[in-house]
């Protein structure tokens, strides 16, 4: 059974009753805690969930398993975003945290994400260090001393908000009388942006902020075709912009006003641009290699350094940690800020898009026009192409040389940090990911203007389909 139990960039995730069973969980729970007694002590862990199916029988199975193996859980008893228990991990000084979640992705599934103790995702040194623990663990491990059913608990909520209230300026959204609509899409964030909100005295209002453990019937992703609800009540109330998390809220989903979804490559240059220009924070800014390059025209514009990281959150989250970075993101709609947790944050996300158009009193239409009259316009773009098994081989043999061209566009530069990307001499450039679950190939381009961006796009598809 633990050949099905591998740590992506984001932990383990499988279908329920089909690799995600009780069986699967034990051992991955057991092999978590092997890792965790190598650690210096206390051996405690904080036990956590979003809200999906049985996501209370997997967290109380869980902790009876740490129990048995020595170490120490904390049982979160309520659903509770990712960041929050990754902030909890840091004031309790737990040696981690394992959520059970499967985050953005169709309610027939879950996943375990595994959190160290500086409140980061597991790094890949970790995760095999807990796959080496679940493939001895398989051979005959007897999990009939599992311990009792009575755990110690925690409430996550009031200290997570109260740092958002700390980092993000309510008082400025609050003075600007701007309307804002929020929603959690059944999951983890619900009464966390919106409780803050109220309570600073914004006029907010919510959408499917109720449990539903099949999302709607569909993955709890704040994506532009699955928001017109939270557009509908826009329109409704006259709100200047609409936020959204994904199921365990460590993704966000924005709105502009006039009902335009903003990708969240420009949201992460935004706020990177806002952060210092209000806060002065000059140290840093991390993006991931498939993430737009505008962020590196902005960290040119304001003189911050760059770092471009593979894929894989895990990764920026060691920069916030040693405070390289005053704002990191992955197009994927993951970002963090200075001073705050190591893990992506919707919540935060959300909040401070709302302080920026409530302080710059401008949409994020125009201010993403300003931004492009500063440093050049970007236009980023992603494409799935499914692989039948002879294409895929030979795309992976294909990928193996530097091109030198594409579609008769001279490549300028090869960048190899993740995946394979071309850099072209005008400034625009293609990169590719294998996915290591499924036979497809992500296509991540980036034009400098949109009447290229289509002929790019061609040019992308015809080097992986021919």
């Amino acid at each position: 059974m633990s050949a099905a139990i591998k740590f992506g960039t984001s932990g383990w995730r499988a279908i329920v009753a089909d690799e995600f069973t009780v069986a699967n969980i034990r051992l991955a729970v057991a092999g978590i805690a092997a890792y965790v007694k190598t650690q210096p002590e206390p051996h405690r862990v904080l036990v956590g969930r979003d809200p999906r199916f049985l996501g209370e029988s997997f967290v109380a199975e869980a902790a009876r398993v740490l129990t048995g193996a020595g170490v120490r859980p904390i049982v979160i008893p309520e659903a509770a975003p990712t960041p929050a228990i990754s902030y909890a991990v840091r004031t309790l000084k737990t040696s981690g945290a394992i959520n059970f979640t499967a985050s953005h992705n169709p309610p027939e599934y879950n996943g375990i994400k595994f959190s160290t103790a500086d409140g980061a995702p597991a790094l890949p040194e970790v995760t095999k260090q807990i796959e080496a623990a679940i493939a001895k663990l398989d051979d005959g491990f007897d999990f009939s001393d599992a311990g009792a059913r009575d755990f110690d608990s925690t409430d996550v909520k009031p200290a997570f908000l109260k740092r958002l209230a700390e980092l993000v300026d309510l008082k400025a959204i609050a003075k600007s009388g701007i309307k804002v609509v929020y929603d959690p899409f059944w999951g983890a964030g619900r009464g966390y942006s919106s409780d803050l909100l109220r309570e600073a005295g914004v006029q907010v209002e919510t959408v499917h902020d109720f449990r539903d453990v099949l999302f709607g019937g569909h993955a709890p992703e704040p994506d532009d075709h699955l928001l017109g609800d939270a557009k509908a009540k826009m329109r409704e109330i006259g709100a200047a912009i609409g936020i959204a998390t994904d199921g365990d809220a460590d993704r966000f989903g924005i709105v502009d006003g006039d009902g335009t979804f903003i990708q969240p490559n420009y949201v992460i240059a935004l706020l990177f641009d806002y952060l210092v220009e209000t806060r002065g924070w000059k140290n840093g800014v991390a993006k991931s290699v498939a993430t737009t390059n505008l962020i590196n025209a902005v960290a040119d514009f304001h003189k911050v350094p760059l770092y471009e990281t593979p894929v894989g959150f895990k990764y920026i989250g060691e920069l916030i940690n040693e405070d390289k970075i005053a704002i990191g993101g992955e197009e994927s709609a993951g970002l963090t800020i200075r001073g705050h947790v190591p893990e992506k944050d919707g919540v935060i996300a959300g909040l401070l898009v709302a302080e920026m158009v409530a302080v710059r009193g401008k949409s994020l239409g125009v201010q993403l026009k300003e931004l492009f009259g500063k440093v050049g316009s970007f236009y980023p773009v992603r494409e799935n192409f499914r692989l039948t098994p002879e294409l895929k081989a030979a795309f992976t043999e294909k990928i193996k040389a530097d091109p030198t061209e594409l579609s008769g566009r001279k490549v300028k530069e090869v960048v190899r940090t993740d995946g394979l990307k071309l850099i072209l001499e005008d400034g625009s450039w293609v990169c590719y990911r294998l996915s290591g679950t499924e036979p497809v190939v992500r296509a991540y381009t980036e034009a400098r203007s949109e009447q290229d961006m289509e002929a790019l796009k061609a040019a992308a598809e015809k080097f992986v389909l021919s």
